[in-house]
């Protein structure tokens, strides 16, 4: 996509003649104003005579009718509301390649992270040094609101509300384009509005004009800007889709602003450098979803309330139901479920888990009644049989065909050509399905109300037709050769829908699966299905389906679509089972192909795995390999313990730099990664925008892997977790990591214990600490720092203001570091979490301690586990309990303690009321220090966790009836003894 400050005029001349930049400014000048370029009466309209000129810049008056004439046209359609877009960069991979459903549940609803674009600000430059977009591309997938956006906009800019630069707006669909074979640029104006081409006065300088078109999908003929001829005379007809293109590239009106839409997979057709910016429509939200049901219900809240239990039971479902259009349907299908209400014998009123049970309720509710359930025949009944096969027949064999063909949009001539009766189209069933939009070429078009039912029908025309059929229905006007049967035909669809790169047939196959279940048999039976005709073919189906799943076959979304049909099928033993074998972590035995794809499929739709799944143990080189298109999309990945080595990082390298990925934290702990595995992984947080936590412990990446990841930490925004646990990286690989923190803003927790790191390391750590104010938590245990790298980190705290967590847990540290250290935390304002576990601090130290536990204000968390303390030391702690305010959590086992401090710490806890916790376990305070701590409890009331472990019998006693009386009335603490 070209940058908005660059802007190029296709293949325009640079002169002054007619077709020049500035000749077709003055062509549609001349249009507008209601000449010709050559000064002759400008031509007359497609549909309306012309009536009034339009002003220099944009005339009140001219432009008042325009608004009028758009009122006018939107007359009984939806309110206007505002609609917030997000702001792309460009198109995925998954939006070009693979169906809408498809998008929509591989992403589970997400949306990607990206700057939200109200409708009011769509054409404003998104800076004071950028400038407005001349061609703007708004995707979303099918159903989700593209062409209500439009006439919202539309209305709103009628009222005045929104884009008021633009004197002019042409909002223009490919419903109306598709009606031409050829068309000028002068005459596609002119479609819109009758007064534009009337005589009067010629304008000075063009308005400000907006032309939309809406619908790229819905285009007869793919645009192709590599082959299209150049034109730039607007008064030439040529190919609608020539016509197009040549406005896109700026050789016609370069300077009227271009806005379309279009699904995801058809918007790839104009090159992103022609594009200024691209936005995305939101699908519906939680609270949206529930607010479109109501709205279904109005009268019956309770109804709408049950709806919206059923939808959010099935979460597949309810990931459909962020499309608006989806929603729509499944709240009809379910509310015609609920008010139909259960009969006794009817297996079929369970509420609907597949696609395609939703939709045979749909098809129920298009029925308008359900006298087929009653058992007995009745000419209503057969009527009504009699239509549905009637609509199949023809209605369905348009659906079928044109899906094949990518036609969405179908004329009078479509019908015909396929043999659908016009007068069937009058019928209320034939209503449900498909809509009727007149153009304004004054023709008709007509269009399935989702692509979904085109997808629903085309399957019941194709599931019909099987059984007569003596040709492959997919090959029109084959050679005929004797009857097929079911299967064969089955067969053919399923290798259609996997050679399909775009998946344009995967809902379909779904749809034709899910036809041959026995619950959706038994809801169509008599209607559109003739009861058990092909009830004995599911098992086979399923096999046949399963058969598809070659090992040639990559684990790509065709085969993921295959799990989908066999769930359709109710043929779930494939997928269940690869379940099982996740949870109980033997998933290492299945190593088919098969598997492969229930795996990739439950990584899209499980529940367990939407928020972590977790793949620790069981996955080799290929089959990871295999798994990357759909590890893309998955939230949180632990890969720990699968022994990969350096090739495997450059494969997820490969997932983590994809404009797709969504992966939000990934584990790689305790496999056999080195530096150049580092270096594939830096190289994909160059680009990655969406990884917030990444685990590298347990591994050997060295001082280059760390120098690697360090250069990626300089330029990465995103992640805010790093762990480098035993990775050998040695002193300078921690200088590398200083200078990332030095530039790093977004990092929050790092973890670089075990790493054989000694004071200079730590020296470098502290001197970035000093610039360093996102880093939250340093976790620098198992060390070798001693009292220089302690003295160092102290220098930093007395000027950071961020760190709120140290652990300096086994870094050799003696009453010197702590010194230094205990001196910082009489200025530090931001510490809260200190470790010194496992040091060597003696009493003296302890004292340091004691004194800035007096002045500090912010420490809550002090562990002091496995020093050297002894009773002076803790006493002195003890005395500076008594007035500290801020400390809840304090950790003193093994320090060799006795009574004499226990009587302390117990005084020190009848003044105390802040410390909610204290550790003091394998340490010797015996019965008389567990009474004087038994004794503290009557008055402190604080302390919620005692960790005394008295072994004497009467202090044991004592602090039980201490814990007894305190919890009277109450819940008491717990006492762990």
């Amino acid at each position: 996509m070209r940058k908005q400050e660059v802007r190029t005029g296709g293949e325009a001349g640079q002169g002054r003649g007619p077709g020049s930049p500035a000749g077709q400014v003055k062509a549609l000048v001349d249009l507008l104003a209601g000449k010709s370029s050559q000064g002759s009466q400008a031509p007359e309209p497609l549909d309306r005579a012309p009536q009034a000129p339009l002003g220099p810049h944009g005339d009140d008056s001219r432009t008042q009718k325009c608004r009028e004439a758009l009122l006018n046209r939107a007359r009984g359609g939806p309110p206007p509301r505002l609609t917030s877009l997000l702001l792309l960069e460009g198109l995925t991979d998954l939006q070009l390649r693979e169906h809408d459903f498809t998008q929509v549940e591989t992403t589970r609803g997400a949306w990607r992270p990206a700057r939200s674009l109200t409708l009011d600000r769509l054409f404003l430059p998104l800076s004071r040094v950028s400038i407005p977009p001349r061609i703007s591309i708004t995707i979303g997938v099918a159903g989700v609101g593209k062409t209500t956006l439009v006439r919202n906009f539309v209305q709103l800019w009628a009222r005045g509300q929104v884009a008021k630069d633009f004197s002019l707006v042409l909002p223009l669909t490919f419903r109306d384009l598709n009606t031409h074979e050829k068309l000028s640029a002068d005459r596609l104006v002119r479609s819109v509005f009758s007064h534009i081409g009337e005589s009067g006065p010629a304008a000075e300088a063009p308005p400000k004009t907006l032309l939309i078109l809406d619908g790229l999908d819905e285009c007869k003929t793919p645009l192709d800007f590599s082959n299209t001829v150049a034109c730039t005379d607007p008064k030439k007809e040529i190919q609608v889709d020539h016509l197009i293109t040549n406005i896109i590239r700026g050789n016609l009106f370069p300077e009227v602003s271009v806005w379309v839409t279009s699904r995801p997979s058809v918007a790839g057709q104009i090159p992103g450098g022609l594009v200024d910016r691209m936005t995305e429509i939101r699908g519906f939200d939680e609270e949206e979803i529930k607010a479109c049901l109501e709205e279904m219900f109005p009268e019956d809240h309770t109804l709408s309330d049950w709806v919206l239990r059923q939808v959010r039971a099935d979460r597949a479902l309810y990931l459909m139901c962020t499309v608006p259009a989806f929603c729509r349907i499944a709240g009809s299908a379910l509310g015609h479920l609920r008010h139909s209400g259960p009969g006794p014998q009817d297996a079929g009123r369970q509420a609907p888990r597949t696609l395609c049970e939703l939709y045979s309720w749909y098809f129920r509710m298009a029925l308008g009644g359900d006298g087929q359930e009653k058992g007995k025949a009745s000419p209503r009944i057969e009527q009504v049989a009699h239509s549905c096969r009637k609509m199949v027949a023809t209605l369905g064999r348009l659906a079928f065909h044109g899906l094949v063909r990518k036609k969405y949009v179908f004329y009078e001539q479509d019908l015909k050509a396929f043999g659908v009766d016009l007068a069937l189209l009058q019928s209320g069933l034939c209503s449900r399905f498909l809509q009727r939009e007149e153009t304004l070429a004054a023709s008709t078009a007509y269009c399935f109300t989702h692509l979904s039912l085109q997808e629903f029908v085309a399957a019941a025309y194709y599931y019909a037709a099987s059984r007569r059929a003596i040709f492959d229905l997919f090959a029109e006007g084959g050679v005929s050769w004797p009857r097929l049967g079911f299967l064969t035909h089955f067969r053919s669809a399923a290798q259609r829908a996997m050679q399909a790169e775009d998946g344009r047939l995967d809902v379909f196959l779904r749809f034709l699966s899910g036809l041959l279940s026995p619950g959706v048999n038994a809801l169509l039976a008599g209607s559109l299905l003739v009861q058990g005709e092909h009830q004995g073919y599911g098992a086979q189906a399923a096999e046949l389906l399963q058969g598809c799943l070659r090992p040639d076959v990559a684990v790509c979304a065709r085969a993921v679509n295959v799990l989908h049909c066999l769930h359709e099928l109710r043929h779930t033993e494939l997928a269940r089972g690869v379940e099982e074998a996740m949870q109980s972590g033997s998933l290492a035995g299945l190593t088919g192909p098969r598997h492969h794809a229930a795996l990739a499929y439950l990584l899209q739709v499980s529940d367990a795995c939407v928020q972590e799944a977790n793949l620790s143990l069981c996955l080799s080189k290929g089959v990871l390999q295999s798994l990357l298109p759909q590890l893309l999309y998955c939230r949180s990945l632990r890969l720990d313990n699968n022994q990969f080595q350096d090739p495997v990082m450059e494969l997820l390298g490969s997932v983590l730099s994809g404009k797709d990925c969504r992966i939000q934290r990934i584990s790689l702990a305790e496999n056999q990664i080195s530096n150049k595995g580092a270096k594939a992984l830096a190289r994909s947080l160059l680009v990655n925008r969406s990884l917030t936590a990444l685990d590298l412990r347990s591994n050997s990446i060295g001082p280059q892997g760390a120098k690697a990841l360090a250069d990626a930490l300089k330029i990465n925004r995103t992640l805010a977790f790093l762990s480098l646990q035993n990775n050998a990286i040695r002193d300078n690989g921690a200088r590398f990591v200083a200078e990332a923190l030095a530039a790093n803003r977004t990092l929050s927790v790092l973890h670089l214990q075990k790493n054989t790191i000694g004071p200079l390391g730590a020296q470098q750590t502290a001197d970035a600490l000093k610039q360093n104010r996102s880093l939250k938590e340093l976790i620098f245990s198992s060390n070798s720092i001693g009292d220089k790298g302690a003295e160092a980190l102290a220098k930093a705290l007395k000027v950071n203001q961020g760190l709120e967590s140290l652990d300096l847990q086994s870094n050799s540290i003696s009453d010197a570091g702590v010194a230094a250290l205990m001196g910082a935390l009489c200025t530090n304002q931001t510490l809260i979490s200190l470790n010194l576990r496992e040091n060597s601090i003696s009493s003296e130290g302890a004292r340091d301690l004691a004194q800035a536990l007096c002045s500090n204000s912010t420490l809550k968390n002090l562990d002091l586990t496995a020093n050297l303390l002894h009773d002076q030391g803790a006493q002195a702690i003890a005395l500076a309990v008594r007035e500290n305010r801020a400390l809840t959590s304090l950790h003193l086992q093994w320090n060799f303690i006795q009574a004499g401090a226990a009587k302390a710490l117990g005084q020190a806890l009848q003044l105390n009321r802040s410390l909610t916790g204290l550790d003091l376990q394998e340490n010797a305070i015996g019965d008389e220090g567990a009474s004087a701590l038994a004794s503290a409890l009557k008055a402190n009331t604080a302390l919620t966790a005692l960790y005394p472990q008295s072994r004497g019998g009467e202090g044991r006693t004592r602090m039980h009836r201490s814990w007894a009386r305190r919890g009277a009335g109450r819940s008491a603490p717990a006492c762990p003894h």
